[in-house]
Parts: structure tokens; C-alpha cells; sequence
């Protein structure tokens, strides 16, 4: 209710003719309504005290009248005051919201965000085929186990201040038995300089390969393929450094100069202590440059078109000697098992690559490692297929000319609820799939996907003997909702070569007859 109003009011309740004898008249305003009353109340400030007398003789003095347009002057501004001051206390209070089913903080003028994300993915594996070579004399048996295991519990915050400065940290529980900030992925600050500009200082991963930068909530088989594991993954892709991003509608680049993990690592690692703080005999910390560059030349529409890309990867190892000249720590290795990860039992290994004592007979040293890859990915529909092939070149004493390890994979995938896979051209991997129809048990079925894959990787070259090994895998994945999927994989050996790989057991593989039933149940936000 404007001034004009309330002034109206005022003077038609002191004017209006009820006696003809005079007298005293106290007068309240309602702060909120600004509705005029004779008695006082909750939420009324007194006006003051007025007389009334006989119409047509004047109520107040010229002064008083003044007094009184005064007051009502001033009451109006306090309301006013009153009302800016709790609009602007909604607009910069935080505001308790829902975003695609996770938990979102944020002010209503954008300046702060703060989202909290999760994962748990509950794993088992069966082994239906178990055919491998006796151990001998009082060693281990060499079978692969059947269990159930949680793969990844992980909780985290992200979010930005003032727009323009993001954050994330996350800590997945299951990695390196908590000791050494083992658990820690990412843990980074960001800043976008433009739009399609950010710049990344922290822990984050590798810009390298298409199954990679693919969350593991999003892929298509439990696990990824022997390849990306094996030169990716088990060296621990979350890595400590500097980086730059520049995405587009159709395609996006991406380069990092990163260093080692945080904490120890429990796969193979570029560093004995993992990353842990320096100490005498640990040396100086090892390095790498990655990039990715990918997109998509050909798009219809988000249901029809080509992605393709490629990688490259240039990292120096760190080794490390005793006074006497024999090897200490550092150097690094290339192991994997077959498309599981219940039983972690390397069937593959090259063991480390730097080896022996300085000028003695079989002293190698691998003094860095250059990766390429090159990936392609096809979506028509509720059809896609995907296809990738990585390289890595280890070069150093000991090595000649330098040896080559590579591998690839291929796999297609169906929907037969008709859905397409999800795609974000920003980061240039995949995302989350929503069903047409969420199960509900009233028709809604969720989404459900079938998926068949070939898997290759040969960790042979001169002198590196790790063994090589090809698979075929079949998928069937449920989609309850957004948010909550069931997954089942079959996995059999084609062909598994360990002769004069490292260590026993991993020989003890050569030839073996595996069958492989894995299950997921996953729930992330």
C-alpha cells in the first residue's frame, strides 16, 4: 500500500463526525498491512494522539498536521526498509535444492554452489570355468576366487564461488586400504576464463582416451577394457598438476602437465612411494604431458552421429639406487587380470622395467613412456559401438630402439527399450542415460541394454615379457532409473599367452580355460 493511500486513511479516520463533544484519539498502523486502528496490537507502531471534534472544525494545527505527515513519512520508509531488507536476505540466503536426484546448495544469484555426489558399486564374481596349471610345491593354488566386494564407495562436494572459481574433492574408500591419502581422486580448483576456457590446479585426471574420461558410472561393461587398464587406469589416472580445457558444441581439447598420485598407489605405480612426500632416496618427483583431442564430424542430432579422437602421452619415470648401484625404487610395471576385479590376481605382468644393478649383465632402465591412442565411437539410434586401440612406447637402457605394448578393443551396444546412449560434448565421453520410463512396477520398465565386446592386449616386445590375452564379453544392463542400475557381464578367455611372463603364478595362466559371470549393483548421485 503506496503513502498516498495510508494519508487517505489517516485523515478520513480523523475527520469522520462521531460526537460533537471532542475528544483524544490514539491511532496505530499496521507495519505489514498499513491498515489504520484505534487499539494497539501485534505488529502495530502508534502514530500518536489525535483529537476529533465537530465536522468542519479543524482536528490539528497547522503543525500538528505537519507532525503527523511526518511520522506517516517515516513509518512508510521504516516499511519500506523493512521489505528491501528481506528481499535481499532471500536473494543472498542459500536455498536447499534438487538437481538430476543429488543434493545442490546454491544462492539465487548464482555466486555459490555446492553440490554433494556419491557412488557405491557392490561387485561379485563367479568363475565358472577355472582351468589353470598346477602350482608347485607348497605355493598358492593358481585358481581365480568367487566373492563379492564393494568396487567403489566414493562421497564428494564441487561447486563454484563467484561464478567463474570452481572446486571439487572426493574420496573414494576403497582405494589404498585409507593409508597416505591413497583414497583421494579428484581434489582440484578450477577457473574459467571464458565460457569454453577452464584451467584446472590439483588432483584431477589424465586427459587421455574415450573409455577414460568416461565416469565408471556410465560405461557400458563392469569393467574397462584390458587396454585402458593396464596403460591408464592401474598407473592411477588421478594425478597431481596443471591443466586447460576449451570445449565447443562439436568437439573438445584438453592438456595437462601432471606429476605423480596422491598418496600411495596399490596398483603399479611410476613411484615406489607413490606419490607420498619426498624423502632421501625417494628422488625427484616424476612427470608427464597428456592431451586429448576429440569430437564429432558428423552429428544429425544427439541420437545420430560419429565421435571420434585421439591422445598422446609423454611421461619421464623416476628410478632411484642404492650407493652401491643397485636398483632402489621407481621404474614402473604393466599388469592386469581379465576384464575382473573381485579377484585381482595379475595374470599379466611385465614386473618392474628397470631392473638389476648399473653396468651389470640384464641392467635395464626405463627412462619414460610415450602413449598414443586413438579412439571412434558411433551412435544411430538405441545402436552404438565404440572402438579404441592405445600404444605405449617404453624407451631407456636397456631397450634399444625402444619396445612397444599395445592393445585395443571393440564393442556394440543395443537398447531395447529404445532409449540412445548419452553423450556430453563438453568433456567428449559419455553420460548419464535416462529411461524413457522409470521402473515403477505400474508399467514402467526402465531401460534395458544388451552389449557384446572383443578385448585385446599384447604386453610382449624384446626384452619386456608380460604376457598377452584376448576376450570375449557379453553385458546385459538394467536401468531402474536415472540413478540406480543393475549390471551383469560374461567374460571368456580366447586366449591367454604367459609364457616367460613374471612370476610363477602369472605363468601358471598360459593356455588357461576361463569363464567369467560378474554382477554390479549400482546406486550414484
Amino acid at each position: 500500500m503506496k503513502l498516498s493511500k495510508l494519508t487517505f486513511a489517516v485523515a478520513t479516520a480523523l475527520t469522520a463526525s462521531v460526537t460533537t463533544s471532542a475528544f483524544a484519539l490514539d491511532l496505530y498502523v499496521d507495519s505489514k498491512t498499513k491498515q489504520i486502528y484505534a487499539e494497539p496490537g501485534v505488529g502495530r507502531q502508534r502514530l500518536g494522539s489525535f483529537e476529533q471534534v465537530q465536522e468542519g472544525i479543524p482536528v490539528k494545527s497547522g503543525g500538528e498536521v505537519s507532525e503527523l505527515r511526518s511520522k506517516i513519512e517515516l513509518q512508510d520508509n521504516q516499511i519500506k526498509a523493512l521489505e528491501e531488507h528481506a528481499k535481499a536476505g532471500e536473494e543472498e540466503g542459500l536455498v536447499e535444492i534438487k538437481k538430476d536426484g543429488g543434493i545442490e546448495f546454491k544462492s539465487r544469484d548464482g555466486n555459490f554452489k555446492m553440490a554433494i555426489n556419491g557412488r557405491m558399486q557392490v561387485d561379485s564374481q563367479v568363475n565358472v570355468s577355472n582351468q589353470v596349471g598346477a602350482a608347485a610345491g607348497a605355493n598358492t593354488p593358481n585358481t581365480l576366487d568367487d566373492g563379492v566386494a564393494l568396487r567403489r564407495g566414493r562421497l564428494g562436494i564441487e561447486g563454484t564461488f563467484f561464478k567463474n572459481t570452481g572446486y571439487k574433492f572426493e574420496y573414494d574408500f576403497t582405494r589404498g586400504n585409507g593409508t597416505n591419502g591413497a583414497g583421494v581422486t579428484d581434489a582440484f580448483l578450477s577457473y574459467h576464463v571464458s565460457k569454453p576456457l577452464e584451467l584446472k590446479f590439483g588432483a584431477f585426471k589424465e586427459p587421455f582416451s574415450l573409455e577414460e574420461a568416461t565416469s565408471n558410472r556410465y560405461l557400458t561393461f563392469i569393467e574397462r577394457n584390458m587396454v585402458t587398464n593396464t596403460f591408464i587406469d592401474n598407473l592411477n589416472t588421478y594425478k597431481m598438476g596443471i591443466g586447460a580445457s576449451y570445449s565447443a558444441d562439436r568437439w573438445q581439447t584438453a592438456l595437462s602437465l601432471q606429476t605423480e598420485p596422491v598418496g600411495a598407489n596399490v596398483s603399479s605405480s611410476t613411484n615406489s612411494n607413490g606419490g607420498a612426500n619426498r624423502n632421501n632416496g625417494g628422488g625427484d618427483t616424476s612427470w608427464e604431458v597428456n592431451g586429448r583431442v576429440s569430437g564429432m564430424p558428423w552429428m544429425e542430432s544427439k541420437t545420430k552421429f560419429w565421435h571420434t579422437g585421439v591422445s598422446g602421452s609423454y611421461i619421464a619415470l623416476n628410478n632411484n639406487y642404492l650407493a652401491n648401484g643397485s636398483f632402489s625404487n621407481g621404474g614402473v610395471s604393466f599388469a592386469n587380470g581379465l576384464n575382473n576385479n573381485v579377484d585381482r590376481t595379475s595374470i599379466l605382468n611385465t614386473g618392474n622395467l628397470t631392473s638389476g644393478a648399473r653396468g651389470t649383465a640384464g641392467y635395464r632402465q626405463a627412462e619414460h613412456l610415450t602413449r598414443f591412442g586413438a579412439e571412434t565411437a558411433v551412435v544411430y539410434g538405441p545402436f552404438s559401438a565404440q572402438s579404441e586401440y592405445i600404444q605405449t612406447n617404453v624407451s631407456g637402457s636397456g631397450y634399444g630402439n625402444g619396445a612397444t605394448l599395445d592393445g585395443y578393443y571393440g564393442y556394440m551396444s543395443y537398447f531395447l527399450t529404445g532409449e540412445s546412449r548419452a553423450y556430453k560434448s563438453k568433456t567428449g565421453a559419455w553420460d548419464r542415460l535416462k529411461p524413457n520410463h522409470n521402473f515403477d512396477g505400474k508399467g514402467g520398465w526402465g531401460a534395458w541394454e544388451v552389449a557384446a565386446g572383443y578385448d585385446y592386449i599384447n604386453l610382449n616386445d624384446g626384452a619386456i615379457k608380460g604376457g598377452q590375452a584376448s576376450t570375449a564379453k557379453l553385458g546385459v544392463n538394467w536401468y531402474v532409473n536415472p540413478h540406480v542400475r543393475v549390471m551383469a557381464d560374461y567374460v571368456h578367455a580366447l586366449d591367454i599367452n604367459t609364457v616367460g611372463a613374471s612370476g610363477a603364478r602369472s605363468q601358471a595362466f598360459n593356455g588357461a580355460d576361463l569363464d567369467i559371470i560378474e554382477t554390479r549393483f549400482q546406486l550414484d548421485w
